[in-house]
């Protein structure tokens, strides 16, 4: 098989533990049932792989009460859940601009429908002065949304900074963790989050369609479901549960996902967040260093790998970041994305809209020699441009 660098992380981590595909294998193979609705011995086995599921995620963000961990498909679900589950007519949400459309777009849908919308500016590096939320903050202020980490620039943003100003004003703090669980050390406690979104198929080195919401105490009180139906629990009723985390899941749940996701964060934990930490933050100096010498190419945001995750955005002048990515793809076989991530408003506060730029983002698997070829190529690429045209 061709070698293939894999720079795209970001978007989708791969390759996986050999952990996460046993465990997936292992519940097809061995399991297969509906968890927690039968009530035979391998309807429960199913259920006991989702509460172990719970009880990993909940070692890895701090979180005391282990049925507060709701399983969705990705992080984009748990999102609008909080997001459309809480915000009312008249309710007033704080945004930043370096969102995600998972955040933007929901927000923007109820904004159409009476709910007042503040956003907070960001430097042209992305980052967030967390003093700019106080003045924006309204009587009827009901949420601050807010990504942990950039999916553009990598920026990592001062959550718990801005978690103290919400617990004081009795405001919510809903935090959009994307690009950050599994990678960046998360205390929901500590950092005063009371809705943290995730998804699995990224740092937790799951698979695609598993995500969750941590819900903090109480507010199952306040937040809407946007899907009812079974839920294997109080059957004699017609009405939805009112109880986490059956309230907010409805439906046969994605066992097998959910089982390789639980392999996922548990090998996150049995490694240690911390060397995970570290040894991305050495990829991504390494990556950083490398680029922002090459003539031509300009690397965006804070540029400091321990300010920010694995993902590095990067132009090089003169080439639209598809041309980039597809000669990095065709070339070189490195796996790059290109564009505006989803992330238009991101792009706008860093210069790079409409086109957007090219996104490189190392994982845990992801070598030095990979990183090295990386560069390489890039300024292979931007030589040969320059070359062209003189």
């Amino acid at each position: 098989m061709e070698k293939i660098v894999y720079l795209d992380n970001a978007a989708t981590s791969w390759p996986k533990p050999e952990g996460m595909m046993e465990a997936m294998v292992h519940f097809n193979r061995c399991v297969g049932a509906s968890p927690g609705r039968s009530g035979h011995s391998l309807s429960i086995e199913a259920a006991r792989i989702l509460l172990n599921a719970r009880e990993v995620l909940s070692s890895l963000f701090g979180v005391e009460d282990m049925l507060r961990i709701i399983f969705t498909k990705n992080a984009t679900e748990a999102l609008n859940i909080a997001i459309l589950g809480l915000l009312r007519d008249g309710d007033h949400v704080i945004t930043s601009c370096m969102e995600h459309n998972s955040v933007m777009r929901p927000i923007r849908a109820l904004e159409s429908r009476g709910v007042e919308v503040s956003t907070v500016p960001c430097s042209p590096r992305g980052e967030l002065d967390p003093s700019d939320i106080i003045p924006l903050i309204r009587r009827n202020t009901a949420a601050v949304v807010l990504v942990h980490a950039s999916n553009v620039t990598g920026t990592i943003m001062p959550v718990a900074e801005v978690g103290a100003i919400t617990r004081e004003r009795d405001i919510l703090l809903c935090v959009d963790a994307s690009q950050t669980a599994g990678a960046v050390p998360i205390d929901v406690q500590s950092m005063y989050v009371d809705l943290l979104a995730f998804t699995g198929h990224k740092s937790l080195l799951g698979p695609q369609g598993t995500g969750g919401l941590y819900m903090r105490s109480g507010l199952e009180n306040r937040i809407r479901p946007i899907v009812q139906g079974g839920t294997g629990s109080r059957s004699e009723f017609e009405t939805q549960p009112d109880f986490v985390p059956d309230k907010y899941e409805s439906g046969t749940p994605n066992t097998i996902g959910i089982a390789g996701l639980g392999a996922g964060a548990r090998f996150i934990l049995e490694t240690g967040i911390g060397a995970v930490r570290s040894k991305e933050e050495a990829l991504t100096r390494m990556l950083i260093a490398g680029l922002a010498s090459i003539p031509g190419v300009e690397v965006y945001g804070v540029r400091d790998a321990a300010r920010q995750t694995t993902s590095v955005s990067f132009t090089i002048s003169g080439m639209s970041p598809s041309e980039v990515a597809l000669k990095l793809d065709e070339d070189y076989r490195i796996m790059a994305r290109p564009g505006l991530q989803c992330a238009p408003a991101a792009h706008k506060t860093i210069g790079t809209f409409p086109e957007g730029t090219v996104r490189l983002s190392p994982g845990f698997f992801t070598t030095q020699e990979e990183i090295k070829y990386s560069i390489t190529a890039v300024a292979e690429i931007a030589s040969s441009h320059k070359e062209r045209l003189s």
